[in-house]
């Protein structure tokens, strides 16, 4: 097991942030969710101003607080695209997408870029990341399907082609993970929910 790593000074909230956390809970009341369920339904509707988030995620208080342990020691974090990887701030992501290796990768295979990417992530990263699907539904259908051993998906890829269908798949598969049901999703808010358990980490 990876060594548990320093982490940084706890955050400063801004004020702004802080205004925009009492206007969301004074319009919805999530304090009966569990406590890292809360804390990413929280970042969620907080990063996309859409309360309809509080009954369109899936999550699993087990496989979150797993997860925050897995962080708290190390666990890499992994990205299917730039703007994901561009949300998380307080660690180093790996991203592939843009890797020459993940381009090569499709062309010799057929697959899409960003499935290639998961590819080649997962040669660098290795078993037990933290994966985080925000954009394509081709990385979330090859994350279940390459066997990467993760210690969390969250697959919130938005999309009308195969978003929903590959969370779907993601909740069908057994793998730790955070989806929705619906079709929308997006980099910030896949982005949000592992903020929401980094900043949880950060605070233990």
């Amino acid at each position: 097991m990876s060594a548990p790593v320093n982490r940084p000074a706890r955050r400063a909230v801004h004020p702004i942030e802080r205004e925009s956390y009492e206007i969301l809970r004074s319009r919805i009341d999530l304090t009966a969710l569990p406590p890292y369920t809360r804390a990413v339904t929280e970042r969620v509707v907080h990063a996309s101003a859409d309360l309809d988030y509080a009954a369109d995620l899936v999550c699993d208080e087990e496989a979150l607080a797993r997860a925050v342990r897995a962080l708290r020691e190390g666990a890499p974090m992994v990205a299917d695209v730039a703007m994901v990887a561009a949300g998380i701030t307080s660690r180093a992501v790996t991203c592939a997408i843009a890797d020459p290796r993940a381009a090569a990768l499709a062309k010799e295979t057929g697959l899409t870029r960003s499935a290639a990417a998961v590819r080649v992530a997962y040669g660098d990263a290795g078993p037990g990341a933290v994966w985080v699907v925000g954009c394509a539904p081709t990385a979330l259908f090859e994350v279940i399907e390459y066997g990467v051993a993760p210690a969390l998906v969250i697959g919130l890829p938005v999309g009308f082609v195969g978003a929903a269908e590959s969370k779907a798949a993601l909740r069908a598969s057994g793998l730790p993970a955070v989806s929705n049901i619906s079709e929308k999703g997006g980099s910030a808010v896949a982005a949000a929910a592992l903020n929401a358990l980094l900043y949880a980490e950060e605070d233990a």
